[in-house]
C-alpha cells in the first residue's frame, strides 16, 4: 500500500510541476490579460485608488518607484518617478498640459519709476473661476489649480526697456518696476509650469 501511495504521490507532484502557472489576477474577468498582474473588467464601475493629501503622500516612508496615489490637494494621479531613497512625485493627470500660458492681462505701466506687485496666480485663478463667456453646455468654471504652490512661474519674454522684473515669488507674485510707458506693440509672455 505504501508503494502504491508513493507512486500516486509522485504522479500527482509531476502533474503539478508540469502545469503552467499564471500569476495574473482577474476581477470580474476569467481570462486576465497575460501581460497584466491585475486585470479588472467592469462596465458600470471604476477603479478607486488611495486618496492622500500632498503632505500625507510626502510622508510615505520609502515609496516604491512608480507608486501611484491620488493627490487630493493637486487633483491628480501622482506617481513617484524618483527612487525609494529620493522620491520625486509628479502628476500624471492634470487640467492642462505640463505647462501653459497665463491668460492675457493688461499690466499697468502708466506710473514710470514706480515699483509694484502683480499677483499672476490670483489673476489666472480669477479668470478661470469666472470666465466671461462659455459655449452652450460648458461648465461654469474652467478647471484650474487652486493653490499657487502647485505651479512654477516664468516670464519668457518682456521688453526690458519698459519693465524691469525684479522677482517672482513662489506664490506667483511678480515684483516689477516701470521704466517707461508701453506702446501698442508691447507685450509679455508668462508661462506656468505644473509641479
Amino acid at each position: 500500500m505504501t508503494a502504491l501511495y508513493k507512486k500516486i504521490l509522485n504522479i500527482f507532484v509531476l502533474l503539478i510541476m508540469s502545469m503552467t502557472c499564471y500569476s495574473q489576477i482577474g476581477i470580474y474577468n476569467e481570462n486576465p490579460d497575460p501581460s497584466a498582474v491585475l486585470d479588472i473588467t467592469s462596465t458600470d464601475k471604476g477603479f478607486l485608488m488611495p486618496s492622500l493629501t500632498t503632505s500625507q503622500k510626502l510622508a510615505i516612508s520609502s515609496p516604491a518607484q512608480s507608486l501611484l496615489v491620488y493627490d487630493s490637494d493637486l487633483n491628480c494621479i501622482s506617481q513617484n518617478v524618483g527612487t525609494e531613497a529620493s522620491p520625486l512625485w509628479t502628476c500624471l493627470t492634470e487640467f492642462g498640459h505640463y505647462f501653459f500660458y497665463m491668460p492675457s492681462i493688461n499690466i499697468p505701466t502708466t506710473s514710470v519709476g514706480v515699483t509694484t506687485n502683480l499677483d499672476l496666480f490670483q489673476i489666472y485663478k480669477d479668470q478661470y473661476a469666472s470666465p466671461g463667456y462659455a459655449s452652450t453646455g460648458a461648465p461654469a468654471i474652467i478647471p484650474h489649480y487652486t493653490s499657487p504652490s502647485s505651479l512654477y512661474y516664468y516670464v519668457t519674454y518682456h521688453d526690458p526697456n519698459i519693465i524691469r522684473i525684479n522677482s517672482i515669488n513662489p506664490s506667483g507674485v511678480m515684483n516689477y518696476t516701470v521704466l517707461s510707458k508701453a506702446n501698442y506693440d508691447s507685450y509679455m509672455n508668462v508661462v506656468f509650469v505644473t509641479k
